[in-house]
């Protein structure tokens, strides 16, 4: 029988990247999102949960990471889960699960993100970690967005496929 482990998150970094480079130079890097929801108790009052996931970009996705995403930024993460058991130092079972990320997508504008705004438009789309190049695209994503204003990564030479 078939199965699927699929996760797709939109939410804010709760602090920066922590990047490593592993032997042969493959880059990991690990940090915390928020997403949160809300919704209508019982007596009627507007309440919030938020819930806190982790979330592992290997090569390519972690060097972008490490560059461009910092605390409060906006991203589009798709990936899957992951839960690994360790013994702490007491000796004490543990677990951990994490999103490992396939792609990401960076919804916090450059210029928002350099005067430290949190809005969701422009911004960068992050390869997949299998991506044979190991680096990822920086595309504009105006048009994804759904705004028409120009993105910073917007070509201004004209298009010229015949079609």
């Amino acid at each position: 029988m078939a199965s699927v482990n699929k996760v797709i998150l939109i939410g804010n970094l709760g602090k920066d990247p922590e990047v490593r480079h592993l032997e042969g130079g493959v880059a990991v890097a690990r940090f915390p999102i928020a997403t949160s929801e809300t919704f209508k108790d019982k007596n009627g009052e507007r309440q919030e949960r938020t819930e806190w996931h982790n979330i592992v970009l290997w090569r390519g996705l972690a060097e972008v990471a490490e560059k461009y995403v910092r605390k409060g930024h906006s991203v589009y993460i798709e990936g899957k889960l992951r839960t690994d058991n360790y013994q702490d130092k007491d000796g004490v079972q543990r677990y951990r699960t994490e999103i490992v990320a396939d792609s990401m997508t960076m919804l916090t504008s450059r210029t928002e993100a350099q005067v430290g705004g949190n809005g969701n438009s422009g911004g960068f789309q992050g390869g997949s970690s299998s991506q044979s190049s190991g680096q990822a695209s920086g595309q504009g994503s105006a048009a994804a967005s759904g705004k028409g204003n120009a993105s910073a990564f917007q070509n201004d030479e004209p298009d010229d496929l015949p079609f």
